[in-house]
């Protein structure tokens, strides 16, 4: 009897797992195919010489040392640095200041305000990119140059210059994310115990004293997360630079995205495409590491102040 009731039991177990991991199943199955499969074959493809319709043959190495003797890719990682710094790290101070600025009660009608920094994020990007295209154009009547052109500056050609473009661009991303990062820091400030802020401002602590020795210090995680968040994001900038420069990509702004699309969809080389997506993925996994890296470091030496 004994035995029958703990084969029951486990039958029951074994039924409640079954029943878990079919109501899970979807995300996997839709994962391996769309996401899992795609990643190996870029694996294997990196390594053949592939048009898309003609059989693959064996490239070995060459697909690699064609993308490393290329003088684009490497401008296009070194645009994807400085475009990704010039876009995230305002784009993070901003957003910090604003939320500090959301979760005080110095300002009216919050939620508002809330609800005003957050639109740019679910605005279409493709509409957005139009927008500041046409604010960026290289025209003396666009936008931008005619707010230049009431200090006595010249045109720019926003679109062919080296630090032009990637000004714009950047300007793009930081108008697009910086609603998306003050809610994640709203959220992170609005876990602090409000008695400390009742308590520095008893002390006389200013406002700037406040974020600096209060604000920042709690929220080092969250600070970490957006970081990590925001460089992955710069990492895969695409759709910005597509729609500001059309489908040739000057070499002013090509992002290491676009460039292995366009040898994808453009050239149809599909073999040094996924050869240049193979080192943007260990680009990706080394900073990552780093993040890592440094967020264990700071959580140590929080541990061995603490001790």
């Amino acid at each position: 009897m004994k035995k029958t009731k703990k084969n029951n039991r486990l039958t029951d177990k074994k039924r409640t797992a079954v029943a878990a991991y079919l109501f899970i199943s979807p995300f996997f199955i839709l994962f391996a195919i769309f996401g899992l499969f795609p990643m190996l074959f870029s694996f294997y493809l990196s390594f053949f010489r592939w048009d898309g319709l003609d059989p693959m043959t064996f490239n070995g190495l060459n697909n690699f040392r064609f993308i490393f003797s290329d003088p684009i890719f490497y401008s296009s990682i070194k645009n994807t640095f400085l475009i990704g710094l010039l876009g995230t790290l305002p784009q993070i101070l901003v957003s910090m200041v604003i939320a500090f600025a959301l979760n005080s009660t110095l300002i009216r009608f919050r939620n508002v305000f809330r609800t005003l920094i957050f639109l740019p994020y679910i605005t279409s990007i493709v509409a957005v990119a139009i927008i500041f295209g046409l604010v960026f154009n290289n025209q003396p009547f666009g936008f931008a140059n005619y707010i230049l052109s009431l200090f006595d500056v010249g045109p720019i050609r926003w679109g062919a210059e080296y630090w032009p473009v990637k000004f714009a661009i950047a300007t793009m991303v930081f108008w697009r994310w910086v609603g998306y990062n003050t809610i994640i820091f709203l959220a992170g400030m609005q876990s602090i115990p409000r008695e400390l802020y009742e308590a520095a401002k008893i002390d006389g602590a200013t406002i700037m004293q406040q974020l600096r020795l209060i604000t920042l210090p709690m929220l080092k995680p969250i600070v970490m997360f957006v970081v990590f968040t925001a460089t992955i994001g710069s990492l895969q900038l695409f759709t910005e630079p597509l729609i500001f420069l059309g489908r040739g990509f000057r070499e002013e702004g090509i992002t290491v995205v676009a460039y292995l699309w366009r040898d994808a969809f453009v050239y149809n080389t599909f073999g040094t495409a996924s050869a240049a997506a193979i080192v943007l993925f260990v680009i990706i996994i080394s900073l990552t590491a780093l993040n890592l890296g440094i967020s264990s470091l700071i959580g140590r030496t929080k541990k061995s102040k603490v001790s």
